[in-house]
């Protein structure tokens, strides 16, 4: 199994001393992958969980600049209310720069109040269709066609489009739960992205990923899980908790499923602690699964 970690870039509390400590750890321990979560102006309904972020991507170059050997993921960012052109060169950048490090991880949100605050409601209702023009427009853009594009929501006749990223093609990742989105990973993307779910969900939400690549005439997408750890008896939601033995059981059972990368979130933003919890799993976990 290939590990990850999800940086510390939310919620209260969150601090350039979290997220550095956090990928300096994880480079240290050869982890391949950081990954940032995404919000940008929630109501106050979400605040208490994205009140405070810091942006998903600009965190990502900061910290990309000063671990040139860690991967940079977003998990997930939310792509129909922003403007997919102006993105598609902020990756891109983020590619070039960081010499083919970054992974596109993409979905369509899930909170209207937010489509409005940034002046997107009209796309919160079509937001899935948007997404899935939203791959197929980066993937003209990223490979260096000047012919023009018409989509839906686009229509680029006359442009120019540089730096490409170094990744050809740059990994483009889908988020989600509802069966929607799990065919549009099938069909579409370059790999799919689970977040608070277990193997028994996971292996539920595969059957449909793999059905959708299988109508498609495609293999079945690159398979990644966001999960929480705790060292300590359940709590609300889902996590790979309890003893080491435990989490690794869980890990196994996601690896049988074909689950290749765990994106391990642990919960907190206190530096110590985020460096000491990744420590142990390396220590106490890894080497038992």
């Amino acid at each position: 199994m290939d590990y990850g970690l999800a940086l510390p870039n939310f919620p209260d509390g969150a601090s350039t001393e979290g997220i550095e400590a956090a990928a300096e750890v994880a480079q240290r321990l050869g982890w391949s992958t950081v990954w940032t979560t995404d919000h940008v102006l929630v109501p106050n309904d979400a605040r208490e969980d994205y009140g405070r972020i810091y942006d998903a991507i600009l965190t990502l170059a900061w910290v990309g600049a000063k671990y040139p050997r860690i991967r940079l993921g977003t998990s997930v960012i939310v792509i129909p209310m922003r403007n997919p052109v102006v993105v598609a060169k902020q990756l891109a950048t983020l590619d070039a720069l960081s010499e083919g490090r970054a992974v596109a991880g993409i979905g369509i949100g899930w909170h209207e109040g937010e489509f409005a605050n940034v002046g997107a409601a009209d796309r919160f209702h079509v937001r899935g269709a948007f997404l899935e023009e939203t791959i197929n427009l980066w993937r003209h853009l990223w490979s260096g066609s000047r012919e023009p594009f018409h989509g839906r929501f686009h229509d680029i006749v006359d442009f120019a489009f540089e730096p490409l990223p170094v990744q050809q093609p740059l990994p483009i990742i889908v988020g989600g739960r509802d069966d929607r989105a799990l065919r549009r990973a099938g069909r579409l993307a370059d790999g799919y992205h689970s977040s608070a779910v277990g193997p028994d969900g996971y292996a539920k939400r595969l059957v449909v990923v793999a059905g959708a690549a299988e109508e498609a005439g495609r293999p079945v997408p690159w398979l990644s899980a966001r999960v929480r750890v705790e060292f300590q008896p359940a709590s609300e939601g889902y996590a790979m908790r309890s003893t080491p033995e435990e989490i690794a059981v869980e890990v196994r059972r996601f690896a049988a499923l074909g689950v290749t990368h765990l994106a391990l979130y642990f919960g907190t933003t206190d530096p110590g602690e985020i460096v000491a919890l990744a420590e142990r799993f390396d220590r106490e976990v890894a080497p038992i699964v």
